[in-house]
């Protein structure tokens, strides 16, 4: 009897055999920010007959959890998950359908994670699709209107999408991505801003990653990525998890030689983020200045306070 493991589950459309990708496992948490996870569950819902899901686009910087937010929203759902990531080179075959020579000398067509989401009725989550190139993109223009379906030149077929299919794509806020172009972007609507965390929530998810990390050590780098936050600097919650992570080990390797635990977490801001990241107000001054911007905040008010908020220590009475 064969391992479930190594069986290969197959679809047929039109005659031709898929061999279908398999679906993600992961099950993450969501921490904080819960409306905009209402939000993402709402664009996935059909309320009439004749009403059709919407793919929304999910932005936002590096490392802020919006890969997790379809995961999770996908969770809620209790569908099956796909993750297609995307790159400046994917093909158009690389998104639908592969041919792959097999063993016997014939070829073998294997759907993508998003085909086998079309077929199986499962959500698919193209990750970073904004370093994907046009004509990449230009071969699901029908699959993200009211034709759903995609179609594989490869193969020479047509690909409806099952009822239950969902989709939202990724963007991070970087310059090392393509414009994608309108015809597309109308059709990826609408757009969900994910924000950056709170201090509550920022400490939240760093115990939720490493819940071995020691409470000092927890605050400090909450403490850090939240003033970088209001810096404007582009540091996230994944860099933090990375900072404690390395802390923690050197931490535990220089048990017979310590060293300080500001020494260390010192270190680790330096190797994970660059010595530049040890001062944030420098940092934040020369990024200031590249942008020729006039002002950031640096006072402790503005730090606890937003600009507008009465209970700023500046605001008029």
């Amino acid at each position: 009897m064969k391992n479930n493991e190594t069986v290969k589950r197959t679809a047929t459309i039109d005659g031709v055999t898929l061999t279908l990708s398999h679906p993600d496992a992961s099950d993450p948490e969501w921490i904080g920010q819960e409306e905009i996870l209402h939000q993402l569950l709402a664009c996935w819902l059909v309320v009439d007959k004749a009403d059709l899901p919407l793919a929304p686009r999910i932005v936002g910087m590096p490392g802020i959890g919006k890969t997790t937010l379809g995961m999770v929203a996908t969770r809620k759902r209790k569908q099956p998950l796909y993750i297609y990531q995307c790159t400046s080179d994917t093909r158009p075959e690389d998104l639908l359908i592969t041919p792959v020579l097999a063993e016997s000398g014939r070829i073998s067509y294997h759907a993508s994670p998003l085909v086998t989401a079309m077929i199986t009725g499962g959500a698919c989550i193209l990750d970073e699709g904004n370093r994907m190139n046009e004509k990449s993109w230009a071969s699901l223009a029908p699959l993200l209107d009211h034709r759903r379906y995609a179609e594989s030149i490869i193969a020479g077929i047509k690909i409806p999408a099952h009822p239950d299919f969902r989709a939202c794509v990724t963007m991070n806020n970087d310059e090392s991505t393509f414009e994608i172009p309108d015809y597309i972007l109308s059709r990826l609507q609408p757009t969900l801003q994910l924000s950056l965390p709170t201090f509550k929530d920022e400490l939240a998810i760093l115990k939720y990653h490493l819940p071995f990390a020691e409470d000092d050590l927890l605050k400090l780098t909450v403490e850090f990525l939240q003033r970088a936050h209001q810096l404007d600097l582009d540091y996230s919650p994944r860099d933090g998890i990375h900072i404690l992570q390395y802390a923690l080990k050197r931490l535990s390797q220089n048990s017979g030689h310590p060293l300080s635990k500001d020494k260390i977490w010192r270190e680790a801001i330096a190797r994970v983020l660059g010595d530049e990241a040890l001062d944030l107000d420098s940092l934040a001054e020369k990024k200031r200045r590249a942008l020729g911007q006039e002002k950031i905040p640096l006072g402790l008010s503005d730090f606890f306070f937003d600009e507008d908020s009465p209970l700023h220590p500046d605001a008029e009475r």
